[in-house]
Order: C-alpha cells, then sequence, then structure tokens
C-alpha cells in the first residue's frame, strides 16, 4: 500500500495530508487466530459463558455439530466474587483480594490484553472501571489493551456482550502494532498525517480511536465500496440502488433505499459480533471462483477460490483450476488483447483447453459449458440479492443494480435480467471503487444506552434526557476526531419490540416529546419487515442509539457539459463471441458525453471490463458512468 501511495502521489508519501485506509487485519486475525494472548475476567459463576453461548446449532440436523473454537482458552477465563443486580444495585461487592490473585495470574501466563464482562455493568460499570483502575496501578497492562464491556458494548444479552468484548480486546494489540508502524512510516518526514480506518458501519474514525475500537474494523472490508457507489449514484441521480461488488474472490451486495442499510449485528466465524455494520451479503462467487463436477456429476462453482496466485488458467501463471473469469475469457466477454488496459495477454488457448474437457464430461458444448458456468455463479448472485432486498421487503424491478470489483460488469446486466432490474450504473472507474468509498466516507461514532423498559408517557421525556448526555459526550469527541461543530450530524434511533420479542427493530428517534410517533414508526417498520404489525400489543424500548457523524471533505465531481459526439469516436473493432453474436469494442475513456451504443458490447478500461448484454442500450452521463437501460 505504501509503495503504491508513494507511486502515485506527486512528491510521494511526504506530500499526504489525510489517508483513509481500509484494512482485513482484524478480520484475518480472528479467522485465522492468530490474535494476542487474551484473558476474560467476569463474575463469580460466569466463567463459561464463551463456551456455553446460546447453543444454537449451526446445522440443526448435525448429530455431532462442529462449533467455533472461543478465542480465549477457558485457563485464561477468570471469575471474582461480585454481583450487581438488573438496576445496578450492588449485591456482591468487588472482592479485590480475589481480584489480585486472579491478576497474578494473568501477569504469569505473559497475557496480552484482557476483557472484562460482568453481570448488568452495562447499567453500573463501577466494579469494570475498579478492574480497570487496579490492572493499571499495577502496571499489567496499559489502558488501550483492557477492553471493558460497559464501553464496548453497553447493552444487554449477556453472551453476545461478552463475545463482542472478547474479540475487541483478542484484536487490539494486533491492530495497534499495525497501525503503529503504517503511521511511523506515513510520519517519517515528521509532516503529521492524519490516517483515518474505515469501520464496519461504512464510516471512518482515526487510528488512534481504531486502537481503542478495533473490533469496529472486523468486517470494514466490502463497506467502503457501498458508501462510494451510494455516493456515486446519487450524484448520477439514483438513490434507490442495490450495490453489485464482484471481485475476484467474492461477490458483495447490499440494498440502498434512500441510504446504505445497517444491521445490529452479525457473525465472524460463528462468533458473535453485536456492532452496527452495513447490511451486505456476501458469497464465494468471484472471478477466481472454480468450476467443478461434484460426486453426482452436477456443476459447482464456488466458493472455493483460485486466488491471484496462480490464478484463473487464462493468466498463465499455472492455474490448473476452470474458474469464472476463464469462461468470460472462453465467451469472448474477457478480450485476449485489451486486459488490463492492454498491458496483460490472457491465455485463451489454455482456458479453451481445459473448458472443452469439462465439457465433454459433461456431455456439452465448449460454448454451453461455459455459459453453465457464468449461469450459476449467476443464480448464486441472484439469490443474494434477494436476501437483501425481497426478504427485507423491497422491490428490486424498483431499484438501479450499480456494479463494480474487477468483474461486477461483466455480470451486471444478465444479474439484472434474472430480477427484472430495470436500469445498470456503472461507474467511470468501476475497479477502484471501494478506495473511492474511503475517501468520501464520513467519520461516524457510535454510542448506545439501555433502556429495556415498556413504552409508557414517560419514555420519551427519558429517552430525550439520555440522548442529552450521549450528545455531550459525542460532540466532544468528534470535536477530539477533527471535525467542526459546523460538520457534525446526529442520528439518534431507538431499538424497539413487541412485548414477549426476542429481538427488535430500529427506529428513528426524531428528538420529540410525542411517543405516538415512535410507536406508529415502530408499528409501520414491523409491518414492512414482517408483512404485519399488532398495533393493540404493548411496546417494550431496549436500547437508545446514536451515531455521531463528522462531515469530511469529500472529492469534487462536476458533471461535464455536453460537447456532441457518437459512440463510433471510441469504436475499435468488432469481433464474434463464442455464441456467433457479434460485438462491438469501444475504448471506454473515448466515448464522448451522451454516447449511446447497443449491445452485445464490451468497453474496454484498465481496471475492468463492461458487458452490453444483446437488449440493452448504453449511455454515457456527464459523470462518465455508463448508464444501461433494456430496449
Amino acid at each position: 500500500m505504501l509503495a503504491g501511495l508513494a507511486m502515485i502521489t506527486p512528491g510521494g508519501l511526504a506530500a499526504l495530508e489525510r489517508v483513509s485506509h481500509g484494512s482485513t487485519v482484524a478480520t484475518n486475525a480472528i479467522l485465522e487466530r492468530k490474535g494476542a494472548k487474551t484473558a476474560l475476567i467476569t463474575t463469580q459463576g460466569f466463567r463459561d459463558v464463551l463456551f456455553i453461548g446460546r447453543q444454537n446449532r449451526p446445522q440443526l440436523y448435525a448429530l455431532q455439530p462442529q462449533l467455533p473454537a472461543p478465542l480465549i482458552p477457558r485457563d485464561w477465563c477468570y471469575e471474582v466474587p461480585e454481583r450487581l443486580d438488573y438496576n445496578g444495585n450492588i449485591l456482591t461487592p468487588l472482592d479485590t483480594t480475589a481480584l489480585d490473585h486472579v491478576l497474578d495470574d494473568v501477569t504469569a501466563q505473559g497475557i496480552e490484553a484482557v476483557a472484562v464482562c460482568f453481570l448488568y455493568s452495562y447499567v453500573n460499570a463501577a466494579h469494570e472501571q475498579a478492574v480497570k483502575q487496579r490492572l493499571l496501578e499495577r502496571g499489567i497492562l496499559e489502558a488501550w489493551q483492557i477492553a471493558l464491556s460497559s464501553d464496548v458494548l453497553p447493552e444487554f444479552r449477556e453472551y453476545e456482550r461478552a463475545s463482542t468484548t472478547a474479540l475487541d480486546a483478542y484484536v487490539r494489540p494486533v491492530m495497534s502494532r499495525y497501525l503503529t508502524t503504517l503511521e511511523n512510516r506515513l510520519n517519517a518526514n515528521g509532516k503529521g498525517v492524519s490516517l483515518r480506518i474505515m469501520k464496519s458501519d461504512g464510516g471512518v474514525m482515526s487510528a488512534e480511536r481504531a486502537r481503542k475500537q478495533a473490533v469496529q474494523t472486523a468486517l470494514s472490508g466490502p463497506a467502503a465500496g457501498v458508501i462510494g457507489a451510494y455516493h456515486i449514484a446519487k450524484l448520477a441521480g439514483y438513490d434507490q440502488i442495490i450495490t453489485l461488488d464482484i471481485g475476484g474472490t467474492s461477490t458483495d451486495v447490499a440494498i440502498c433505499p434512500g441510504m446504505p442499510v445497517q444491521r445490529p449485528e452479525s457473525e465472524i466465524d460463528g462468533l458473535p459480533l453485536r456492532i452496527r455494520l452495513l447490511d451486505i451479503e456476501t458469497i464465494g462467487a468471484g472471478g477466481g471462483s472454480i468450476a467443478r463436477l461434484d460426486a453426482g456429476g452436477a456443476l459447482r462453482v464456488g466458493p472455493e477460490s483460485a486466488g491471484s496466485t496462480p490464478g484463473p488458467i487464462c493468466y498463465g501463471r499455472g492455474g490448473e483450476s476452470i474458474t469464472v473469469s476463464d469462461a468470460n475469457a472462453v465467451l469472448g466477454r474477457l478480450d485476449a488483447d485489451h486486459f488490463l488496459g492492454g498491458s496483460m495477454t490472457l491465455h485463451l488457448d489454455e482456458a479453451q483447453a481445459a473448458v472443452k474437457k469439462l465439457a465433454a464430461d459433461m456431455g456439452l458444448s465448449m460454448e454451453a459449458a461455459a455459459a453453465g458456468i457464468i449461469n450459476i455463479a449467476n443464480v448464486s448472485i441472484d439469490r443474494a440479492v434477494r436476501r437483501v432486498s425481497v426478504a427485507r421487503g423491497y422491490d428490486p424491478r424498483g431499484f438501479t443494480l450499480l456494479a463494480f470489483g474487477g468483474a461486477g460488469p461483466l455480470h451486471a446486466c444478465e444479474v439484472a435480467d434474472r430480477l427484472q432490474i430495470p436500469r445498470v450504473l456503472i461507474p467511470r472507474y468501476p475497479g477502484v471503487l471501494c478506495a473511492f468509498g474511503l475517501l468520501v466516507a464520513d467519520v461516524a461514532l457510535d454510542y448506545s444506552r439501555s433502556v429495556l423498559g415498556l413504552h409508557t408517557e414517560a419514555t420519551p421525556a427519558h429517552l430525550n434526557q439520555l440522548l442529552g448526555e450521549l450528545l455531550t459526550q459525542a460532540t466532544a469527541e468528534l470535536a477530539h476526531e477533527g471535525i467542526d461543530e459546523a460538520d457534525m450530524m446526529f442520528r439518534p434511533t431507538v431499538d424497539m419490540r413487541y412485548q414477549g420479542q426476542a429481538y427488535e427493530l430500529s427506529i428513528p428517534f426524531q428528538n420529540t416529546v410525542e411517543g405516538k410517533t415512535l410507536v406508529d414508526s415502530f408499528h409501520t417498520a414491523h409491518e414492512r419487515t414482517y408483512g404485519h404489525a399488532m398495533r393493540g400489543r404493548t411496546v417494550e424500548v431496549v436500547n437508545l442509539r446514536l451515531q455521531a457523524v463528522g462531515i469530511v471533505e469529500k472529492p469534487t465531481l462536476d458533471a461535464e457539459a455536453v460537447v456532441g459526439g457518437a459512440a463510433e469516436a471510441a469504436l475499435i473493432g468488432h469481433k464474434t463471441a463464442a455464441n456467433g453474436e457479434q460485438m462491438a469494442l469501444y475504448e471506454r475513456d473515448q466515448l464522448p458525453i451522451e454516447a449511446t451504443f447497443e449491445g452485445p458490447a464490451l468497453a474496454f478500461q484498465f481496471d475492468s471490463t463492461v458487458y452490453v448484454a444483446a437488449g440493452w442500450r448504453a449511455r454515457v452521463d456527464g459523470y462518465r458512468n455508463l448508464i444501461l437501460e433494456r430496449q
């Protein structure tokens, strides 16, 4: 990354002022179990909270279910005598003598991070704070190495709170080492580069804060793409979009019905992670996804990937497994002479030979086998899109499909056809839209308070009081992030449910004492999500949340004036596709504003290839996006 920055920045790293960075450091540390040596300190009698969990079965009918191993071994899970009641009143004071014995063992074991999770600490954090203070007094750890559940997730649900706190402690030292190295390299000239890190909810935060909230980056990988896609689409006049990000290994899809959608929790490697994150569905279907016949002779595509090394067969790097990219090359959608702007020649003969062998095993022609591979990948993508749209109560036919990533523009038309989506938008630089998303992502800090009570006439006033406290804290911390007060924006929400329900919906809280508005909004949201509302049932208020947003300076994108010109100015030839179609070939950068052309066609650029299917018409808008619409 640093080499790339130095290469593309006039003046090298010394010229940089602000860097926004998306990282999978925390994600990989969890998946590969390469985090810090972490201990858990909890209430006496609850040492096994991470092991017992919810007893959910990942595979309902598996007689011997394989559950993911906890991050923290049982030998490093400690309990101390202390107890609060559900109102936060002290029933059993914290036993400091027992705590010191625990800390003696923590020291002897060489523990690098500690997670502290006591019962009802989300109501009263005094005992957790006392443990942290004792750790600091004894010089065992520094403050950033101690994760308190009352800071990380001050909400009820003991297992999820303990799991999220453990995850945070587990990745903090790894993330801290990485960020320290990165900052030292960026600031080698003593200038002081502002480094911001992408979060799972699509916002960014300072590197300083990322050290203390490392778990917020655990699922941030595809978030930047959604933020960049929504920014581009809104400029172009489309705010109802479904994003389609196809890379080499995976496909990420998300829906933005007027704005990106968040959800309150997820899992990573089977471990509950209760943080706000963008509602993104990820599947193992990318350009490198491997196609094969299973034991029953059925064609399968993914989730295994050939990776970048050796990669698809057509790359000529020694790959032997047929991939989605090989199928696209055989069908003529990846052109051997125009890949990576012509800087890399594809080995089409090798890909054709491999697909022919697969086709012979299936009793099909080479072209039919390649088309089958693409079709199976598209079916998987279709299902993922339905999970974020139809399953959430949205009709995809009312949205625009925004396709990006290296392979997104190759599959967009056919995915849109399957879902009857009328329009596809291909941004000017689809292969690097995630990087653009990092530049337009705003600073976002999240806060929550547990409320847990029936909604009454007094509830709105109580929520306003809590919101005032959160606003004071959020304003100060945004200022510490370098945000001016004029650039601050606050989005309060309330988690609500019907009495007796186990899970809740997040409802915008408009800072009003009119409780009727809040309850009616919940009924409406419940009806949209689940198809019904129980307007006569009592409603519970569970949590108050606040997202504090700091608006950052964004790259300026202005629509270009129409100067006239036809697509023929960018036409570089024609080719016959595998199915006999005559495809027109265009250099995308040479297409004039408002130029139009019809499919089947390919538009070449360095970071991607756009496939315009038969029956689709492409138009270049003022931002040099390609707008594809069915004829």
